[in-house]
């Protein structure tokens, strides 16, 4: 049409995972949560008062500022909140990235990344994971903003968080260094304790995964106090909602309830990595809610395609490198039990 910007006229745009309509069907496509958020979810949803839907909520969160910040061992002023992950993407890339100061991260990752530098029109600089010296090339890069994806998606690999440390040690007063941890309460550890020691880390984390709240669209950042002020100048002006802070704070208070719920998916994460070893596949150990299994007879396109004709839907990525792997969702025992029986009969035919 001529309207827009040449950049966007170009831009294919972000491509999420497929929602299916229908109660009738097991969806493990999104790397959503199977399991309901925190009962105090539910008692805040009850008990709002909607009067106060009439005034604007707090800018910063504060209340969630708060008990993220104690949750996490930090200052107030170390936490960002944000709608969902993504928009502290977005505010990463407005703050550090234009079209002289690059962005690199290692490959294959979350695609959304290079949405996000085609619409800053930034150049990007992708290192294969499986490079030798992987930290040492993101640091030589000369970028302005290096993005780790730990654990990755959709390999489901995990990092040490000293490995990452020395990454950002090495951009000290050069560059920033963001752990998209998205799904590190699945994994063995997390970057949180490197705020202290790294003024150039940002550390995201979503509760989508962990706190079965993909629906919300919450999410926070940590970091050193100078970065989150910088990055509280780019944000929108109410980022978050009133009803949404009162949610989420019900949901990372909950401390019992979360690591319940960690514990099953994870259970039924080595459960369904067991079973697809059996039938065959190649599985690696994922630090993730879910799992990257590779499939080459019959391919995995095909596999794919048939799964989603009994209604059963997992995530296939038709990408150099990966195209022969499918990213499966852990889900309840039940869904779980309909996979694997759908994929045998796949398999046997």
């Amino acid at each position: 049409m001529g309207y827009f910007r040449e950049n966007i006229e170009k831009l294919s745009g972000y491509v999420p995972g497929f929602q299916p309509s229908g109660l009738d069907v097991v969806k493990l496509n999104t790397n959503e949560n199977p399991y309901p958020p925190s009962p105090g979810v539910a008692g805040v949803l009850r008990d709002f008062d909607i009067a106060l839907l009439r005034r604007y909520p707090s800018p910063v969160g504060a209340k969630f500022r708060k008990a993220a910040a104690q949750l996490n061992g930090v200052e107030e002023g170390n936490i960002i909140c944000t709608n969902g992950g993504d928009d502290l993407l977005t505010i990463a890339f407005r703050s550090f990235c234009d079209k002289s100061r690059a962005v690199a991260y290692p490959v294959p990752t979350y695609t959304l990344y290079d949405e996000l530098a085609e619409l800053q029109e930034c150049p990007v600089i992708k290192v294969p994971f499986s490079s030798e010296n992987l930290f040492d090339k993101l640091a030589a890069t000369n970028a302005k903003l290096v993005i780790f994806c730990n654990p990755n998606a959709p390999t489901g690999t995990y990092y040490q968080p000293e490995l990452i440390g020395g990454l950002a040690g090495k951009l000290e007063g050069r560059a920033v260094v963001l752990v998209d941890e998205a799904y590190a309460d699945f994994a063995p550890g997390n970057c949180v304790s490197l705020i202290k020691e790294h003024k150039n880390l940002i550390i995201l984390r979503s509760l989508s995964k962990g706190y079965s709240l993909a629906g919300l669209r919450f999410g926070y950042g940590i970091a050193d106090s100078g970065l989150i002020d910088g990055m509280m100048t780019l944000k929108d002006s109410y980022n978050v909602d009133a009803l949404s802070i009162e949610i989420a704070t019900a949901a990372i208070t909950d401390r019992a309830y979360f690591a319940k719920n960690i514990e099953l998916v994870k259970s039924q994460r080595q459960r369904v990595t067991e079973q697809l070893r059996a039938m065959g596949l190649d599985v690696p150990d994922s630090n993730t809610n879910f799992v990257f299994a590779k499939i080459t007879n019959p391919q995995a396109a095909y596999v794919y395609e048939q799964l989603k004709k009994k209604n059963i839907f997992i995530r296939y990525f038709p990408l150099e490198g990966i195209a022969d792997r499918l990213r499966i969702t852990i889900g309840t025992a039940a869904e779980n039990d309909k996979l694997l029986a759908g994929l045998k009969e796949i398999l046997a035919d």
